[in-house]
């Protein structure tokens, strides 16, 4: 997606370990514009897969899951990287590995809002080595329900995750695909 690549181009960093800093238009501050074009695009890349809900983690994938959501006109459901007061009776659960944190969370999902017969669309932020999408696709399993595929706004394809997952045969579309970061510039690969 050109608008998105132009926006990174514009407005990301790049840091050390190779962190893709977005937080002036996705993941701190937001673009809300930006973010309902994107929730919009992953609705029309899944129209005609029946999507029932949406599944994301807290917290950076929220936003475009619920523009998504708005697009498909279906629930939103976000994994808690913390089972806290409010979450309580029979829970999804399962720990996934941050990358950009270097630590473990233990996500959940209340089992009143992941049923079997679901068709589930998975939404996040980023796709680099792929654990929150695994994490993820754990909690659906554990439903009994099924997911079309995920909508990624930015994959690190010179990360593993990506292609990790789609020879597991999940359907990835990611709206822009960072092929190599170099000093300051940063390239797309062509989609």
């Amino acid at each position: 997606m050109k608008l998105l690549e132009e926006k990174i181009r514009r407005e990301g960093r790049i840091l050390h370990g190779s962190v893709l800093k977005v937080s002036s238009f996705l993941n701190h501050q937001m673009d809300p514009e930006l973010i309902m074009q994107l929730g919009d695009e992953f609705a029309r890349r899944f129209a005609n897969d029946q999507v029932s809900k949406i599944l994301t983690i807290e917290s950076s994938g929220i936003a475009l899951a619920l523009a998504a959501g708005v697009a498909l006109r279906v629930p939103v459901v976000f994994a808690k990287k913390h089972r806290s007061s409010n979450v309580f009776g029979e829970v999804y659960q399962t720990t996934v590995h941050s990358y950009t944190h270097d630590t473990d969370y233990n996500i959940v999902v209340e089992s009143e809002f992941l049923r079997s017969g679901d068709r589930i669309l998975l939404v996040d932020d980023f796709l680099a080595n792929g654990k929150a999408l695994e994490g993820l696709l754990e909690l659906v399993q554990q439903a009994g329900a099924e997911v079309v595929g995920a909508g990624i706004a930015i994959e690190k394809g010179f990360q593993e995750g990506g292609s990790l997952l789609r020879q597991k045969g999940l359907r990835i579309e990611s709206l822009a695909i960072v092929e190599k970061m170099e000093g300051s510039d940063i390239f797309f690969r062509n989609t």
